[in-house]
């Protein structure tokens, strides 16, 4: 388990590029309010890629879908249409919310709702082919005899926030250095996908999967947009503190991928063995899922580390004092962001399961979710406490 799991997330590495372009393009962050704000906004709805990698993981182990594109089962093509309503619902939905907050703490203005609205369903539009490459990675993980619930989404959310990170850059620039055209092109994109969405929710409503997936996932991702609109605020905060620390903003995506990671092992695993009827759904079987929960930790301990090392390396901080205090801000923050991240995935997954819903719906897209809440604050608690 520790093996697979430091395997996965070494992939984090990888998510540096993330905050290495937000941290040496912070200029066009400073055209409004909202821009920065919502950049942790948008890395987390790559719970999306969670809900799509939790349901495909779960369903290759039971032999519900198969491991092609072609020909597959029908639980495989609904699921699809579900991820493409589900994203522009939750686009929708982390539009208005983030409009509300930012109203009264970003001190954005009514004018800016209709540019948030454009800007972040354009984006996740954007985005949303990357759910090939989630498919893609569960179906040659699985045939190469590697287990799904441990790769699949460590790895495809370290891309996933890359990709989505350069398609938010790339819709910005449209949107504020082309106003003319690029306005126009990426209202084109916005508008393909509402009316694919519509489309698919006409065709599928009388389908029962397709219906119980949209149901049980909207309630969750409602409350899940609320928590990452919050989120945008806390990183505001942690940039007063961070002023032109480069090491900071570089790090922070991975080290939100790497929370989410501790969390989609602990609650992957937790579903597949309650699914498999090896777990039983109460609080005090987290004895019998120690091993898991314990290599999650340890190996995000040591990836924290050596993407600290290689973020002040890049930035070239050399001084010892101010590479040992950023050591200690990472260290802390870890160990604080793992106690709450286990607490949220395995819980959500014993939860939820005692309710007759199917956790996959749950829990990844939750702890994702928490995980940016959970990594923010944790960063934020460190760097009040030790800066």
């Amino acid at each position: 388990m520790f093996k697979q799991t430091t395997f996965a997330y070494f992939f984090d590495v990888l998510g540096l590029l993330a905050g290495l372009l937000i941290a040496y393009q912070l200029d066009i962050f400073t055209r409004t309010p909202w821009a920065l704000a919502l950049y942790p906004t948008l890395i987390t709805t790559r719970v999306i890629s969670g809900l799509l990698s939790g349901r495909l993981s779960t369903a290759l182990h039971l032999g519900t879908i198969h491991t092609r594109f072609m020909n597959n089962t029908k639980s495989f093509y609904r699921l699809i249409e579900s991820v493409i309503v589900l994203t522009l619902t939750t686009s929708l939905a982390v539009s208005a919310i983030s409009f509300v907050v930012g109203y009264f703490l970003w001190g954005i203005t009514f004018t800016d709702f209709s540019a948030i609205i454009l800007v972040m369903v354009s984006t996740l539009a954007i985005g949303l082919t990357f759910m090939f490459v989630t498919i893609k990675v569960a179906f040659s993980s699985f045939k190469r005899g590697l287990d799904p619930d441990i790769v699949v989404y460590p790895i495809v959310s370290t891309a996933a926030s890359i990709f989505i990170t350069l398609c938010y850059l790339g819709v910005l620039e449209l949107f504020f250095l082309h106003s003319g055209i690029g306005r126009l092109a990426i209202l084109a994109v916005g508008f393909i996908h509402v009316v694919l969405a519509v489309y698919l929710i006409l065709k599928d409503r009388a389908e029962a999967e397709f219906v119980k997936t949209i149901r049980e996932s909207l309630i969750m991702l409602m409350v899940v947009a609320v928590l990452v609109t919050l989120t945008g605020t806390i990183f505001r905060e942690i940039g007063s503190f961070a002023g032109g620390r480069r090491e900071i903003y570089t790090i922070y995506p991975a080290l939100i991928n790497i929370i989410s990671n501790v969390g989609s092992v602990v609650g992957s695993t937790a579903n597949t063995k309650l699914a498999l009827g090896l777990l039983s759904p109460t609080f005090s079987s987290v004895r019998k899922h120690g091993k898991n929960i314990a290599s999650a930790w340890v190996a995000s301990f040591l990836i924290f580390t050596i993407l600290a090392l290689i973020s002040l390396a890049i930035n070239q901080v050399w001084t010892f004092s101010s590479a040992f205090n950023f050591l200690a801000v990472i260290w802390v923050s870890n160990i604080i962001a793992v106690i709450g991240i286990v607490l949220i995935s395995f819980g959500v997954a014993i939860l939820t399961f005692k309710r007759g819903l199917n956790p996959e719906n749950f829990v990844i897209p939750v702890e994702a979710s928490f995980a940016t809440v959970i990594t923010s604050t944790a960063l934020l608690l460190a760097l009040f406490a030790l800066v």
